[in-house]
């Protein structure tokens, strides 16, 4: 037996012998004559120091007593402030990584190993199914877990964690509150992921789903708008966070994000290969002039999302002219490669329209809002399948109220489907329009329900503590953006209050004495000219339509649209009524165009062929009873069934005819 287990076992019997004796000691009665004939059990002090010569008393004792003020207060730390705050990161880390439910532990390493193997199908599903699916389910109130905290699940993949990120950060932003530094760590990990896209020395292995390619801009530009609308409000800010903007002066500024997009449209060059399609070049050729990068489906299609984010920046800084010009080489058809993602397709089309309204161009904006609203309400049995089912919704609202401002300004026909359901939603809003001095808060109440979120491009002086007192101690520091440009589209529409009164009443009468008009309308016969002029400069726009064929010209749905960029076009009267002055006299002509029914037809037509289709397509009804005899009268015999277990989809039931 080895000495060391037979030493242990010694300890082990002289420990249980004393406790023994202890609690007998401390249980029984011992009277003095028992103490007198009891064995002494405590010898004298001079016994125990020889008994203990050879015994180390250190060993025995420990150190105990010998670390004096090692924990009195103000005493030097045995760790420093630096590892103690690791070794508790490090342990909240760990208490947090338990409390991960283990399907979504799953879900991690395989989103991860899809990435990794670069499958962009199990992307797909793992990014709109996946992802939505368990947020709603364990996080549609709270944050998912941090990605310090999933970082051991794919083994510290430092791409992976920065593309986590981003979810991460746009869960916060749609679900959560924000706070600031949930804004500002969204920047960094934005100028992480651009910074390892632009700067690296050739492709990297990377492949991601256009849904989310189109996702990633779309987001970078949400957070760009929002964080520059919580800025603008400086007297809601803490005096921390004053401190912490005016040391981040670049963070989410203007010239950031516009760098970043410019810089994706350079490095796929997007529009060489716009125009190289366009002009019929072979995939050869193509690639020969993009390059590597652009020739990468990631590059060429974060590229193109980066003209419809120049769009959209440029529409929220209010530069409408410029917000079209970056869209000259894109057609706006169904063959655009927008029309891929749904919310990409959708959003292109607001934010031309709204320019195009901006712009005074009326039928332009028209044409625009009813191409893309018709496509909503073809595809609306797909959109209920989206995950952004409820963006596309609100989006389409917003374009049927500006819809309803453009036919107030400028009445058309272009579709009376799109017209009847706009009378359905705004009919109120609709009717004061057409009151004249009345309507002005119905445009005001449409404009800014429908207008985008507006951003100004310098913010406020954060920087310097004087100048920031200043712009606090005016009454009204500024314009909110929004309140500036409704204020310069409700001074066009002001303009314009008189004309659906005096055209009521023009088109009564071939011709009318200026004078008897200015009767009608209780008003100065020199302001009823001036009415009349401002009805005649309104009634003129500059419209992309080419030819007499308006439906055809504007139908951009099918890419027959005009020719040339989205600023090109020509002036055209948008009034059936016209009107010349000869003098005292007024001579009106109003020209009568007639329904056009070839497009209801059409559409008709188009959708009984689907429902024809539909009804070939779909199996025979099978009767649960009397089949038999059925059969027997008809001369139809029943395969009979077999073993093969039946779809779950349901199958057609084959039949024989018996000759």
């Amino acid at each position: 037996m080895p000495s060391s287990f037979v030493a242990r076992s010694k300890s082990q019997f002289a420990t249980y012998s004393i406790t023994v004796e202890y609690s007998r000691l401390s249980t029984d009665i011992i009277t003095p004559e028992e103490m007198s004939t009891r064995p002494q059990l405590w010898t004298t002090e001079a016994e125990i120091e020889e008994d203990l010569a050879e015994v180390d008393i250190n060993l025995a004792l420990g150190n105990y007593g010998q670390g004096q003020g090692v924990y009195d207060v103000g005493a030097p730390p045995m760790l420093n402030d630096t590892t103690l705050l690791a070794m508790q990161q490090q342990m909240a880390q760990q208490a947090a990584f338990s409390q991960i439910p283990d399907v979504v532990k799953r879900f991690i390493i395989h989103f991860h190993q899809a990435v990794l193997e670069q499958n962009v199908p199990e992307i797909t599903v793992a990014y709109e199914t996946g992802w939505n699916r368990l947020t709603e389910k364990y996080y549609a109130k709270q944050e998912w877990p941090e990605a310090e905290v999933i970082a051991p699940l794919v083994g510290d993949d430092p791409i992976f964690l920065i593309l986590y990120r981003e979810l991460y950060y746009r869960h916060v932003y749609s679900r959560l509150s924000p706070d600031i530094d949930d804004r500002f760590h969204s920047y960094e990990n934005s100028c992480e992921l651009f910074n390892y896209l632009l700067n690296s020395d050739a492709p990297p292995p990377l492949s991601l789903p256009d849904q989310w390619l189109w996702d990633i801009i779309d987001e970078f530009i949400y957070q760009f708008q929002s964080f520059s609308v919580w800025r603008s409000r400086v007297r809601q800010k803490s005096e921390e966070e004053v401190q912490l903007l005016a040391e981040g002066g670049q963070v989410w500024s203007c010239y950031s994000v516009l760098n970043v997009l410019y810089s994706f449209i350079q490095k796929s060059k997007i529009n060489e290969h716009i125009v190289a399609v366009q002009r019929g070049a072979s995939s050869e050729e193509i690639e020969e002039i993009v390059g590597e990068y652009g020739s990468k489906p990631l590059y060429k299609m974060l590229g193109y999302f980066s003209i419809i984010g120049l769009l959209r920046v440029h529409t929220l800084l209010g530069d409408y002219t410029l917000a079209l010009r970056v869209m000259d080489n894109i057609e706006l058809n169904q063959k655009a490669f927008f029309t891929r993602v749904t919310a990409c397709h959708v959003a292109t089309y607001y934010y031309v329209g709204f320019c195009y309204l901006a712009l005074r161009r009326y039928p332009d904006a028209t044409r625009t809002f009813v191409s893309i609203l018709n496509f909503i309400l073809r595809m609306r049995s797909y959109h209920t399948r989206s995950y952004q089912y409820d963006q596309i919704n609100k989006t389409a609202d917003r374009m049927y109220a500006l819809f309803a401002i453009c036919n107030a300004l400028s009445p058309s026909r272009l579709d009376d489907n799109i017209l009847n359901i706009v009378k359905d939603r705004y009919g109120e809003q609709v009717t004061r329009m057409s009151r004249g001095e009345e309507g002005l808060p119905a445009f005001e109440e449409l404009f800014i329900y429908a207008c985008p979120k507006f951003i100004s491009a310098n913010p406020p002086p954060y920087h310097d503590p004087a100048l920031l007192s200043t712009y606090l101690a005016t009454p009204s520091p500024s314009l909110e953006p929004a309140q500036h440009h409704l204020v310069l589209f409700l001074s066009d529409v002001r303009g314009q209050l008189a004309v659906p009164t005096l055209r009521s009443f023009l088109k009564l009468y071939t011709s009318l004495d200026a004078k008897k008009l200015a009767g009608f309308l209780d008003k100065d016969e020199e302001d009823v000219v001036q009415e009349m002029m401002v009805m005649k400069q309104s009634s003129r726009s500059v419209s992309r339509m080419v030819g007499g064929d308006k439906e055809k010209a504007g139908d951009d749905r099918n890419g027959t649209g005009a020719p040339g960029g989205l600023l090109d076009g020509q002036t055209i009267s948008t009034s059936d009524l016209d009107f010349v002055i000869d003098e005292n006299m007024v001579h009106i002509a109003e020209s009568t165009v007639g329904r056009r029914y070839a497009g209801w037809f059409i559409r008709n037509t188009e959708h009984a062929q689907r429902v024809l289709d539909a009804l070939r397509a779909s199996p025979l009804p099978i009767s649960t009873t009397g089949g038999a005899a059925n059969a027997g009268a008809t001369g139809l015999k029943t395969t009979p069934p077999t073993s093969t277990p039946k779809p779950a989809w349901g199958s057609v039931k084959k039949v024989e005819v018996v000759g």
